[in-house]
């Protein structure tokens, strides 16, 4: 099975028209194998999470911890929604499911890319953008933990930020295949008749073309594997108090002290109460 279709153009010129459906397969089997070994390996092999000592929890920390404002919950769905909504109307006709399917994959890619273009906005100028980033105590502890986990002596690692690094790696992940489909997408309206958008299918060449249709179709098999791994953990019975904090906005005080460090994280509430009593 290869990896991209090729077909001949006008001029006999032999170019990528997109990628061998056969691959989405192979994301669907890829997750369902990472459910299988991820949940066998914290059933039987995986031990006790165990960090170094963190900073003492703030006077002020109430039993609600503030993780996610509402313009960040409400930018997560909606971008679920619009993701959900390209996967379907991109693969559903490729197994036989006939709808208007150009329509609706064409809208939920602009209702995508709104979310991700506010996103941005909401982040860089009022929240902060590199909380999401892999820092250096994130490397330092994954190393740790590496190195405890093939059984030699290392430093407990320290407890998390706002993020953990798996989280922080996803992130990077998901911004890859998301901006991908993204762009490519919107040169590719150009060949689609939309009020918003003139359609001129001859800005750019066929070859061209048709690698942008690869990098789409790619991008989007990625999407695949990385919703399945999202809704996977995002299930899970020990992340379900995470999950839940992405529709209530909070996380419990007592999974908020078990798993991070009010001094890498301080939470908005904690951090105007040390403003306020000049800590800060």
């Amino acid at each position: 099975m290869g990896v991209v279709e090729f077909a001949n153009s006008p001029w006999g010129q032999s170019v990528p028209i997109h990628i061998a459906f056969g691959l989405v397969w192979v994301a669907v089997i890829g997750g369902l194998a990472f459910f299988i070994v991820h949940a066998i390996w914290l059933r039987y092999f995986a031990g006790e999470d165990e960090y170094a000592a963190s900073a003492p929890a703030p006077a002020s920390l109430g039993e609600k911890i503030p993780r996610h404002s509402l313009a960040a919950r409400l930018f997560h769905w909606i971008m679920a929604v619009a993701m959900l909504a390209l996967l379907f109307t991109a693969f559903l006709p490729k197994v036989g499911v006939q709808f208007p399917w150009v329509t609706y994959h064409w809208i939920a890619g602009l209702v995508l890319t709104a979310s991700i273009v506010f996103h941005v906005i909401h982040t860089t100028f009022f929240l902060d953008p590199w909380s999401i980033w892999p820092d250096k105590i994130d490397i330092e502890d994954a190393k740790r933990r590496w190195a405890r986990a093939m059984g030699k002596q290392a430093p407990a690692p320290r407890r998390f930020a706002k993020y953990p690094l798996e989280n922080k790696m996803y992130h990077l992940a998901i911004v890859l295949a998301g901006l991908s489909v993204m762009l490519t997408g919107l040169f590719m309206l150009k060949k689609v008749r939309t009020p918003f958008f003139t359609r001129n299918p001859y800005i750019f060449g066929d070859m061209t073309w048709g690698l942008m249709y690869v990098l789409h179709g790619l991008a989007g098999v990625g999407l695949i594997g990385l919703i399945m791994v999202h809704i996977y953990f995002a299930v899970r019975p020990e992340k379900l108090v995470i999950t839940k904090s992405m529709i209530t906005g909070n996380l419990d005080r007592e999974h908020y002290l078990e798993h991070h460090d009010p001094a890498r994280w301080a939470p908005e509430a904690l951090a105007n109460a040390k403003r306020a009593s000049g800590s800060l």
